[in-house]
């Protein structure tokens, strides 16, 4: 994956069609995404409960593109190895998720994936301040984890801001996940956003038979966010 700023939309699978996840992930591939987002959950750090390792191995066949694996789990670090070996392109882990940023960020450069770190809507940007070295990417959670079709938590626009200044001239993207639609990816691309998270937003209203609505929901988020670059 060679590095640039320009608009990434990255379809969370969490709203696709459970029982086609196969043909789901081909369709929103064909239908212009750009990365395929992998929300992991554990019922434990977040009230919602998703993906192992087996089912990642099994969606890795699938993705043609930019498989991202999100880590809402805790502990992360027993399980970094696993999710590697099943496929993901890039790890992202969540400051919250235990005592150790640094070293789990070590440890996912460590297995050859991409690292990326996520903070909630309440964690401050100076818990990361000394891992800048380790990233690929910063996450901005822009609703509380857990669930999909939450409404935009607008005081990440200004967290956004604050990252973008941070990483400086370093290659490292800003990802959003969170009520990211039309209307709020340009509030996140202008204050330097690169990676659009998307569940409802982008498989609301289609399905593996009518892929081409999902084409039409990316290229509105992908046009409004990218004139707001």
């Amino acid at each position: 994956m060679t590095f640039d700023r320009s608009i990434k939309i990255a379809p969370s699978i969490l709203s696709a069609d459970f029982a086609n996840f196969g043909q789901e992930i081909r369709a929103i591939e064909d239908q212009g995404a750009d990365w395929v987002h992998v929300d992991v959950m554990d019922g434990h750090f977040v009230p919602n409960l998703t993906f192992g390792p087996p089912a990642v191995s099994a969606f890795r066949p699938h993705v043609k593109t930019f498989m991202d694996v999100h880590l809402m789990i805790a502990p992360v670090d027993p399980y970094i190895e696993a999710y590697a070996k099943a496929g993901a392109d890039m790890i992202t882990a969540h400051v919250e998720a235990g005592p150790h940023i640094h070293r789990s960020l070590q440890a996912i450069k460590a297995q050859g994936v991409k690292a990326g770190v996520s903070l909630n809507p309440g964690t401050p940007l100076s818990s990361i301040e000394y891992c800048m070295d380790l990233l690929d990417m910063v996450l901005i959670m822009t609703v509380n984890p857990g669930f999909g079709g939450q409404k935009f938590i607008h005081s990440g626009v200004e967290k956004t801001r604050k990252v973008r200044e941070m990483i400086g001239d370093r290659p490292i993207h800003i990802q959003i996940d969170g009520g990211v639609t039309p209307e709020t990816a340009p509030l996140v691309a202008a204050a330097g956003a690169d990676v659009l998270v998307a569940g409802s937003a982008v498989f609301n209203g289609g399905s593996v038979d009518t892929p081409e609505v999902y084409g039409k929901n990316i290229r509105a988020i992908r046009d409004a966010a990218s004139a707001a670059q």
